[in-house]
């Protein structure tokens, strides 16, 4: 089961890497220009989050004061442009 209140954009304070959390349980991981770079499932449970990359990579990380820390990048929720997803 997903937190909906993580559900949305989140992306790096360069906007390099993004990461939109979907709300059906799923993700889409952009990195500079190369949309959908990775694609896979993420759970929450309390703070914390799973990724189960489509390819079988596994990363996590935490969400500490409203910021996504995760594998050594800092995230911060995105407003997502009119017309996204």
């Amino acid at each position: 089961m997903t937190d909906r209140s993580y559900v949305g954009l989140w992306a790096t304070a360069d906007g390099h890497v993004r990461h939109e959390l979907l709300p059906n349980g799923r993700y889409d991981e952009a990195r500079g220009t190369r949309e959908s770079a990775y694609q896979g499932r993420y759970e929450i449970t309390g703070d914390h989050i799973e990724y189960w990359d489509d390819t079988g990579f596994t990363a996590d990380g935490d969400f500490i004061d409203g910021v996504l820390h995760h594998g050594g990048m800092v995230l911060y929720r995105q407003e997502a442009p009119p017309g996204a997803r």
